[in-house]
Formats: structure tokens, sequence, C-alpha cells
């Protein structure tokens, strides 16, 4: 079996070709600009190239056919379109990534299916993957073009710390402000549920897709079957820094007004996926992945994180416009509570 991976050293994807390249029945292929082309693991094949390049990337595949291709870089109908132009004909499976994130937010019932609403109003990434989906089942259903969709929620690796609010050099400053005794905003009061899913774990769902006859025309999520809430963690996260947490909790839809002054999508990322109560129906993928399941509960995977934080100081990007930002809230809300 030939797989051809579009990207292949993501979060979510560096994964499954560590796990596919240890597996003789698999020839595995990356399209990328070999960015991380050392961590590649032996025996992976690497095609040097932009897929953005139409042209250049039909020369690259011109001899070539799959069983699987795997996308984890689309992102915006036009991405899936050139795939549909560049694939067709040339492999057995196409496999989108599309995102848990796409279901209905708030929808009518916590518990998540596959057969869930898609619509979200709160965030564009969300309705450009939703309109990929539909481009691609449009094929499917018109030409037969082989697509299988997987909706991923919150993925996490050695690299990601999983936060609800954060700013935009990633998870370090709140790591700082923990350690430094300083309180830490987590949206809402803390309370709603959460699937973190290590990326090991989710390995373990999407290969059992490849090359299967009864994924295509499908979709499905993938996530561990571990469920928190935000306040368990950044508990969970205060006790492997061995610090004492101090949570501000502060409403959603404040945190997405004020973040907009400061160029935070918070209207996105926290009233359209996190701050919202999910709970994914494995039913589905557990047919076709029979063994995916949490074997890096969050309280090990964030010790993994952690670990690897501090050995790497590239991961250690301070963040002083966050810092300033989160003692503005907090300082607002205190003067309100006093005033009242």
């Amino acid at each position: 079996m030939k797989a051809l991976f579009i990207g292949g050293t993501g979060t979510i994807s560096m994964a499954i070709v560590r796990q596919l390249a240890q597996d003789p029945a698999w020839e595995v292929w990356l399209l990328n600009r070999g960015s991380r082309g050392g961590e590649m693991p032996e025996g992976v094949h690497q095609i040097l190239g932009d897929i953005h390049d139409e042209a250049g990337t039909a020369e690259k595949l011109r001899d070539m056919k799959f069983d699987t291709v795997c996308d984890f870089i689309a992102f915006h109908p036009a991405d899936v379109e050139r795939d549909w132009r560049l694939f067709r004909g040339k492999t057995g499976q196409y496999i989108f990534i599309s995102s848990a994130s796409a279901y209905h937010k708030p929808a009518a019932d916590f518990r998540i299916t596959e057969g869930t609403t898609l619509a979200n109003p709160h965030w564009e990434y969300s309705r450009n993957k939703i309109a990929c989906e539909e481009a691609l089942m449009a094929h499917y259903r018109e030409e037969g073009f082989p697509v299988t969709i997987v909706r991923p929620s919150h993925t996490y690796d050695e690299r990601n710390l999983p936060l609800g609010v954060h700013g935009k050099q990633g998870p370090w400053q709140v790591i700082q402000r923990m350690r430094e005794g300083k309180p830490v905003i987590i949206q809402g009061d803390g309370s709603s549920l959460w699937h973190l899913t290590f990326n090991r774990d989710f390995a373990r769902g999407f290969i059992p897709l490849m090359g299967n006859r009864h994924a295509i025309g499908e979709a499905f999520h993938i996530t561990g079957d571990e469920v928190l809430t935000w306040n368990q963690i950044y508990q969970t996260i205060a006790d492997a820094l061995g610090v004492e947490l101090h949570a501000v909790h502060v409403a959603s839809d404040f945190l997405a007004e004020t973040g907009k002054k400061a160029g935070y999508d918070f209207e996105g990322e926290l009233t359209g996926d996190k701050s919202v109560c999910v709970c994914f129906d494995l039913t589905k993928i557990r047919r076709l992945a029979p063994d995916l399941r949490t074997t890096v509960p969050f309280h090990q995977g964030a010790r993994i994180v952690l670990d690897y934080m501090m050995t790497h100081p590239e991961c250690q990007r301070p963040d002083p416009d966050f810092d300033a930002w989160c003692d503005r809230v907090i300082a607002a809300l205190e003067k309100a509570k006093a005033e009242i």
C-alpha cells in the first residue's frame, strides 16, 4: 500500500507518519517544503515542493499513483478543488482533515455524532472547513471521487499544551504566569466538558481508515475517550508544574469583545469552539478502529509537554502583550466587583 501525506510534519500528521513508517505493509511518501525533514522516520520518502504550486506539483507526481492521499493543510475550498484536479484517477482514497469545530455551536445536544449539523456562525475557520467538505462530497456524489472526511477535535503533542485562553505566541506565557503565582484566565466558569487527544492516540483511530473501502464517502470524528472540564485541565497543568492554580473565570463573550481590541479571535476559538460543552460519540469510528482509546491520559500528557518545553528553548516564547492584556482584564474585573 502506498500513501502520500500532504504536509505530514504537523501535530496530528507526524504521529501518523511515525507509526505508519513501522508498518511494512505501507510505503510512505510526504509532499512538503522540507522544513522538518530532519525529524522524518527512516524509510519515509520525501517530495520537496509546495502543493500551492499546482503545475509544479502535477509534474512531480506525473507518473505516481497512491492507495491513499491525506491532506493536512487544506483550509479553503480552493485547496480541495486543486487536490481534486491533482488526484482524480491517481488515488484510491483521498482523506480530508476537517475539524470537529465545524459542528453546530451550540448543538442541540452536547453529545456529538457525525450526524450533528455542521454550522458555526462564530468562526470563519470552521465555515471554510464545512465548505471544503461540501465541495468534496459533491465530487463524491457526482463522479465517485473517493473521499473520506476526518474531524479532529483538540489534538496535542509534546510541543503543544492544550489551553483555552492564550496569546499569539502559544502557551508559554500562561505557564510563566502559573510559575510566578499570577492568576490565569479560564473561559466561562470552567465547568464545560472537553476532549483532549494526544497525537499518538489520534493515529490509532486514523490509520485503520486508510485504504479501507468502508471509509469512502463517510465522515468520522476522532478523539480520545477522556473528557475533562477546563477547570480540571488547568488544575492538572498546575499540578504538573508543582504550583498553586490561581484561576480567574471570565465570560467567553466578554473575552471575545475585549480580545478583539487586542487582535485576538476569542469569538471563534472560544464561542465557536472551546467554551462549548461537547462529548463525542465514538461508536462510528470504533467500528473501523476498535483499538481507538486514550492511552496517554492528560495527567501524563501534560507532563510530557512540560518536560519537552522546559528542555527546548525554542518553545519558550515570551508574550508580554498577552501578559499585559491578562493583567488589564483581571484588574478591570476586580475593580467592577469592588464597585458593585
